[in-house]
């Protein structure tokens, strides 16, 4: 029964469900439905067997309530609960109450894992403190500070933007955290996407069929892979769907769920593919999106979908960004000090395009 001591406490209310089963699923992996509750209706929940205690102002309990008893009686005539049916049956009862109470619910109580991934952390500590993770073939290791922290950003967010010169890992390291979680079945698919945009050549030129003009164009994926897995276990992948390598064109129009999706090269995204792409984010789904903003391939005049993006979601919740600069090249060193003569003629150039002009780009 309700619990009321006084005029603005915090209301207390227990439920008691049946069949101890079920709770099991109304509750999620991980207890991720239950914490995807708190998280939109801003309270607390206590569970104890059968027994689940919501804690919070009245309206959002009675909602929290409404909620997990119309799961359950879902539950009870065979149905699936994902977060999803979560989300959607709380945006039904109060669609106002996801935004409005979002902000108070970080502040009540804290974030429970969500989803496998975010539960089974892939990445581990290594020497000096060096973030590490394995895959079948290899062990890898952050050879600088900012790979390390870019693999654990990837660990801890669902949307991850890497940006930065060619040889600092961005691809490599994305490829190699998709792998090890196909490996430990924490995906069922792992899907690879570069924009086929022509750099001074043209696709139609190509000799051979749709696929065998694209894959030139990604063969650095493909690359990265085959470091990554047995050969056998990538060719296996390609032929059954589980592992997908397509150009970012062939996204359009899907929902990719319980999938890692790697967007790389977006620098030669428009703003419109980027939308596009990011909005195909599914259900127990997380996106790693790498590129270099200084080898843009788009025509002249048309903005790179990855700068906009980057810096119009650079403040939500759930999204990562990470940023290398040269110190991070980890090729040849002959790469890192052409990476360093060319940042170095960019910067002067705005530098003195800013004093002529006042513009700062």
């Amino acid at each position: 029964m309700p619990q009321i001591t006084k005029k603005g406490e915090v209301k207390q209310l227990v439920l008691e469900f049946e069949d101890n089963n079920l709770i099991r699923e109304l509750l999620g992996e991980f207890d991720e439905n239950l914490a995807l509750i708190e998280d939109r209706l801003g309270i607390e929940t206590h569970t104890n067997g059968n027994l689940i205690t919501l804690s919070g102002s009245n309206n959002a309990i009675t909602t929290a309530k409404s909620v997990l008893e119309g799961l359950y009686h879902r539950l009870r005539h065979g149905e699936q609960i994902t977060p999803a049916e979560v989300d959607g049956t709380i945006r039904h009862l109060d669609p106002m109450m996801p935004v409005a109470t979002r902000a108070n619910a970080r502040k009540k109580a804290p974030r429970k894992p969500r989803t496998k991934t975010a539960q089974k952390v892939l990445v581990k500590k290594g020497p000096d403190d060096a973030a590490q993770i394995r895959t079948k073939k290899r062990l890898i290791t952050g050879r600088t500070k900012l790979q390390s922290d870019y693999l654990r950003t990837i660990d801890k967010n669902e949307l991850t933007f890497s940006v930065g010169p060619a040889g600092t890992g961005k691809t490599y390291l994305a490829v190699a955290y998709a792998s090890a979680a196909l490996e430990l079945g924490l995906i069922d698919r792992l899907i690879l996407s570069r924009p086929a945009v022509e750099a001074g050549e043209r696709l139609g030129f190509l000799p051979g069929d749709m696929r065998e003009k694209i894959d030139p164009y990604l063969r650095p994926l493909y690359d990265a892979l085959y470091d990554m897995l047995p050969a056998d276990k990538v060719e296996l992948g390609l032929e059954s769907g589980v592992i997908e390598i397509a150009p970012l064109a062939f996204m359009r129009g899907r929902t990719l769920s319980h999938a890692l999706i790697i967007l790389d090269e977006a620098q030669n995204c428009t703003p419109m593919q980027m939308k596009m792409f990011l909005t195909r984010l599914g259900e127990g789904s997380r996106m790693i999106v790498t590129g270099d903003p200084s080898q843009i391939d788009l025509p002249a005049g048309t903005r790179s979908g990855l700068i906009d993006a980057t810096s119009l979601l650079h403040d939500i919740e759930g999204i990562g960004h990470i940023r290398f600069t040269g110190k991070d090249v980890v090729r040849h060193d002959l790469v890192t000090r052409i990476v360093n003569a060319y940042d170095n003629k960019e910067e002067k150039r705005q530098s003195a395009r800013k004093k002529t002009t006042g513009d700062p780009a």
